[in-house]
């Protein structure tokens, strides 16, 4: 019996083992070989995998549904020398993959650069345009379709997101305000440091980059739902409403003002009672 309760015990601590990450994970405190604990300063010590991070699941939802759904939701970006940013998701845009004119994946094409847009939800795919900036998109349910991150409020790391942005620009540019550092899908990629590197990585295992739930859910007077931007040559597409934004969000690219007039009327009407 004695042996095989230290074989039992052997094969406890062996699976507690594995279910933990090297100290590149952020979330808890390190463990030192005495059982203590303490904050990071070395890469032997052995943390706890960050259980806030969203995993695969989450991405597992159509298009549009998961566009709406990011909205809020904390991304998290950990530099290589351990800092880390956040910024609160507020606007998104839905691409919806071969039917959708506007798509990168339009007609179900898929190819080197678009790779990323057809594998599992929740995997990454950034792109460069103009040959100097990039995009971020998250992949969803449905072939080919991936959601736009548009805009980002900032919320941890703003001085080191000033200097990446700044970093972009020649001479010595002025300093931008805190909500102009990623209020659009170039200057977030920036503000964060993400370039092609990034692209098909799983935003629901990486420890360079996550999202995290955010504070609160949003209703559905809290979102604004309009027309794409900067894609007047797709036809009929141009004019979808698939862009989503935080009402009177201040970090929003671009505001429909018209839009949110018309629906500020609607919720104001009373309800039908039966």
């Amino acid at each position: 019996m004695p042996r095989k309760k230290n074989q039992l015990a052997h094969l406890n601590a062996v699976q507690r083992k594995s279910t933990l990450l090297p100290a590149e994970i952020p979330g808890t405190l390190a463990v030192d070989p005495d059982g203590n604990s303490s904050p990071l300063s070395s890469k032997y010590f052995i943390i706890e995998k960050n259980t806030s991070q969203l995993g695969s699941d989450y991405f597992n939802q159509p298009c549009i549904s998961l566009a709406k759904s990011v909205l809020g939701q904390i991304l998290v970006r950990k530099l290589p020398d351990g800092r880390e940013l956040r910024g609160k998701i507020v606007e998104t845009e839905a691409y919806l993959g071969g039917e959708d004119e506007a798509s990168h994946s339009k007609g179900g094409k898929q190819t080197p650069r678009n790779a990323a847009m057809f594998m599992k939800p929740g995997t990454l795919y950034v792109y460069q345009i103009y040959g100097i900036y990039f995009c971020m998109n998250i992949s969803s349910q449905g072939e080919g379709a991936a959601v736009l991150l548009r805009s980002l409020e900032p919320l941890d790391g703003l001085d080191v997101m000033q200097q990446l942005r700044s970093s972009q620009k020649k001479g010595q540019p002025k300093p931008l305000k805190d909500w102009q550092l990623c209020n659009g899908p170039s200057k977030l990629c920036q503000a964060f440091d993400i370039n092609k590197d990034f692209d098909q990585r799983d935003l629901a295992q990486n420890p360079a980059i996550w999202l995290e739930p955010g504070p609160e859910v949003l209703g559905e007077q809290a979102v604004v739902t309009t027309a794409r931007i900067g894609i007047g040559c797709s036809g009929e597409w141009a004019q979808k409403p698939l862009r989503f934004y935080i009402r009177g969000n201040r970090c929003v690219s671009i505001v429909d003002k018209r839009v949110e007039r018309e629906t500020e009327c609607s919720y104001d009407l009373p309800v039908a009672q039966g």
